[in-house]
């Protein structure tokens, strides 16, 4: 018997939501079930380019529509980085931002949603964070909460790990939350009840019988690995070159390797900003060099 291919996955998590927009509908349903529920969407990136499995510094996400024009951002991320909500943050207002041509009123504005399921440990400052799994960030009073300016934005997280040790009331997010945590355990899964998390079980084993669906997940992964070792080697010899030269020089060393090897010679005016910028900029560089898709976004994303 084949393994199964990991949810997590995020070419799988793609395929899995992106090749049946009724699994997402549920899942965006069963993820905030306080708000009023959709019956359909259409999806904005269905495809997925050969190129994209191997650029280690974009996360494969899902673009949905609604039939009333609202539009959700649905990804999920193993990888924990500095610069994640700042992503999440420039991708729901860049959402935001194109739904309006020239001359439109604002009042056609629609909400921008980001639903985004994280793999790992977020929050954990206080006891209080280490007790919360599920948040939503809207804009609101920091005074008086209860004043807000709607929710057009908003920014849903799940922490799923610490959501599954915690416990979640029974419940289709909580069925949602095992499958994403025990898609291997076959006795667990069987006790599942809520019908499309069966289905996204079924499409999984269909995913996993196909062999180039499987070769295409493993050539995610092994790029998503050689992101990690990349980076880390890169931190090493920051810190080995941080000890001889001095923490700043030892930063920006390191930011100019990672820049070379990414975007390819540094320009002139590149090499300047680097010369010149503080040890909390470079600090932030370095995270955001991750995210950035051109070096022109590096510098400007603060």
């Amino acid at each position: 018997m084949r393994t199964l291919l990991d949810p997590t996955n995020d070419y799988v998590f793609k395929r899995l939501f992106a090749d049946a927009p009724d699994l997402l509908v549920a899942l965006i349903n069963d993820l905030r079930p306080d708000l009023p529920a959709i019956t359909s969407v259409e999806i904005l990136n269905p495809t997925i380019e050969p190129s994209e499995l191997n650029r280690k510094y974009i996360i494969l996400d899902v673009l949905a529509r609604d039939a009333e024009g609202d539009c959700y951002n649905v990804e999920i991320q193993v990888r924990r980085y500095g610069a994640w909500h700042k992503r999440g943050l420039f991708y729901l207002a860049r959402t935001l931002g194109k739904q309006l041509n020239a001359g439109e009123d604002y009042q056609e504005l629609r909400a921008s949603v980001g639903l985004h399921l994280l793999d790992f440990d977020l929050f954990t400052a206080t006891d209080a964070e280490c007790q919360q799994a599920l948040w939503r960030f809207e804009m609101r009073d920091e005074c008086q909460p209860s004043v807000s300016l709607g929710n057009i934005l908003q920014l849903n997280l799940i922490e799923l790990t610490k959501a599954d040790r915690l416990g979640m009331p029974p419940g289709p997010l909580r069925d949602w939350i095992t499958f994403f945590k025990h898609w291997r355990e076959e006795l667990t899964m069987a006790t599942i009840a809520h019908e499309p998390v069966k289905q996204a079980m079924s499409r999984i084993r269909e995913l996993s019988a196909d062999e180039k669906a499987r070769q295409l997940a493993f050539e995610r992964e092994r790029a998503l690995h050689d992101e990690v070792s990349f980076l880390n080697e890169a931190r090493r010899e920051g810190r080995r070159e941080g000890r001889q030269e001095g923490r700043q020089e030892g930063i920006e060393g390191t930011l100019r390797k990672l820049i070379t090897l990414k975007f390819g010679d540094i320009p002139e005016t590149a090499s300047k900003r680097l010369e010149q910028a503080t040890d909390e900029q470079l600090d932030t560089w370095v995270e955001q060099i991750l995210t950035a898709n051109a070096l022109d976004d590096l510098f400007t994303t603060r």
